[in-house]
């Protein structure tokens, strides 16, 4: 397999693995948790990780619920990011293995998102981590995969750096 076509395979299997996942996921949760209701949670760690059915009309973490069109706008906004992702993806150097994992993960969490948005008008959250009497707001695989995706990136700006200088003090 040629490097190129690797990248776009990379990119390809963790868009489809993430979307996927999350989908059945979420599909799980419509059909298992909203019957029980958002005071009747499942509890998995008792005081660290419950599965409680959620809808968020805003973006991850519940954040811009209230925002006027934001049906609209944020189905607009991950259109977008999509098409950034791809035009990211087609300039990244076929050795960037990272960050083609990363562009994926997003690509899946924003096509996701985006799928249940348009179908729904809203996103099924229902992953809900606690500590220490903190309770974060619910979010679902897809929001997870951006996160993930994102911070790959990150991590991948803080490592050139450091590459780049190794080879210029040679």
């Amino acid at each position: 397999m040629t490097p190129t076509r690797r990248k776009y395979v990379l990119f390809s299997v963790f868009t489809v693995l993430s979307l996927v996942l999350d989908q059945w996921t979420k599909v799980m949760a419509r059909d298992v948790l909203r019957p029980r209701g958002p005071f009747n949670p499942k509890v998995v760690v008792q005081g660290f990780f419950d599965l409680r059915y959620a809808e968020n009309p805003g973006v991850a973490f519940s954040m811009l619920q209230d925002l006027p069109g934001g049906r609209l706008l944020l189905t607009a906004l991950a259109l977008v990011a999509l098409v950034v992702v791809i035009a990211y993806l087609r300039k990244t150097p076929a050795e960037a293995t990272r960050v083609h994992i990363a562009l994926g993960l997003v690509g899946g969490g924003a096509i996701g998102n985006l799928i249940d948005r348009v179908m729904y008008g809203k996103v099924t959250d229902f992953i809900v981590w606690k500590a220490k009497g903190h309770e974060w707001p619910a979010f679902n695989i897809a929001d997870a995969a951006l996160c993930i995706g994102v911070g790959l990136m990150v991590l991948d700006m803080f490592k050139k750096p450091r590459a780049q200088a190794a080879t210029t003090s040679k």
